[in-house]
């Protein structure tokens, strides 16, 4: 991997998520923050809040790429278990994290900063805080994996008290053109000669539906922004070559 463009893996735990009670929000905040910083967002996995399951996956992520997010599992109860689970992944004791546990102390009434509340406070030997203003108890950053809470508005305020330490590359540009009316089979040709002309470049094609018909987006994605915008007049060119009457930007909803 080339160093100025580090890369990022997403691991969403959680039982809740693949049983679908619970529908993941932060994906697309993450995908979309990340590419604004210039780490592309590479992978995303959904696992269980299954111990050897985290731990090999973590194992396995953190070599591959340059960065290793989680969202979930660290809260109080008996099944957040990403925190120990990344301890064990790096083969450091899982213990009370002096700075954590002095915030949540200060944090919760006399009596009321219990044991299970001590499990948010209880990290892996040498993990850096990541700051939570939303509701006190922090995520954390060991090596390359970062790991933050699930619940989405604290995640996202976790990422941003993140963000300014992450050195990343190119900041990943993207153009998007649509046309009402056009079929993705039409199409095909036309947008792989784009794609080999921009062999730089991620060139995608995702079909809509609504309400007095559809047609397709096309958006093209990279971290040379002339040539993002070179193959966005691309595909202006080969959409209205074809009769339709292509527009900047996404389609309504």
């Amino acid at each position: 991997m080339n160093a100025a463009n580090p890369t990022a893996c997403l691991l969403v735990i959680g039982n809740e998520v693949l049983s679908g009670r619970t529908k993941d929000a932060n994906i697309n905040f993450l995908a979309t923050r990340l590419g604004e910083i210039g780490i592309p967002l590479r992978e995303v996995r959904i696992i269980p809040d299954v111990r050897a399951t985290i731990i090999d996956t973590l194992n396995e992520v953190r070599d591959r790429f340059e960065h290793v997010f989680t969202t979930g599992g660290i809260g109080p109860t008996h099944d957040d278990i990403t925190s120990e689970c990344v301890a064990g992944a790096f083969g450091v004791p899982w213990e009370p994290h002096p700075e954590a546990w002095a915030r949540l102390e200060r944090h919760y009434r006399p009596g009321e900063f219990n044991a299970a509340r001590q499990r948010m406070a209880t990290m892996p030997r040498g993990a850096a805080l990541i700051d939570n203003a939303i509701s006190i108890a922090p995520g954390f950053t060991m090596g390359n994996v970062h790991v933050l809470a699930g619940v989405p508005r604290i995640m996202q305020a976790m990422f941003e008290a993140l963000a300014p330490t992450l050195e990343g590359g190119p900041p990943v540009a993207s153009r998007t053109v649509h046309a009402d009316g056009v079929m993705e089979g039409r199409i095909a040709e036309g947008l792989a000669a784009i794609q080999a002309r921009w062999p730089g470049l991620d060139i995608g094609s995702y079909p809509y539906y609504r309400m007095g018909g559809g047609g397709v987006a096309l958006v093209a994605k990279g971290q040379d922004a002339t040539a993002v915008a070179a193959a966005a007049q691309d595909i202006t060119v080969l959409l209205r070559a074809m009769g339709s009457h292509p527009v900047q930007g996404e389609p309504p909803v």
